[in-house]
């Protein structure tokens, strides 16, 4: 699942949604911030979200697409 955040409705993309997700059992979303210029990758662990946040050219690690090779900059330019 990813998620690109809103203008204006970035509360509702970082607080909100993560419930609605956590209650579907999503094992695994992403947040991509074009405006704050990041990708969060939030991974379900023990009942809880944990989110590592990626700038720039570091390479996303994602648990559900281990071989997807991407860094938060093309991601960012795919919008």
């Amino acid at each position: 699942m990813v998620e690109v955040v809103s203008p204006n409705q970035s509360s509702r993309d970082y607080r909100y949604k993560r419930s609605e997700y956590a209650a579907r059992g999503i094992a695994e979303y992403w947040i991509v911030d074009p405006i704050q210029e990041r990708v969060t990758v939030l991974e379900w662990v023990e009942g809880f979200y944990e989110e590592k946040v990626y700038v720039g050219d570091s390479a996303i690690a994602s648990l559900v697409f281990a071989d997807l090779k991407l860094t938060a900059v093309q991601v960012l330019q795919c919008q």
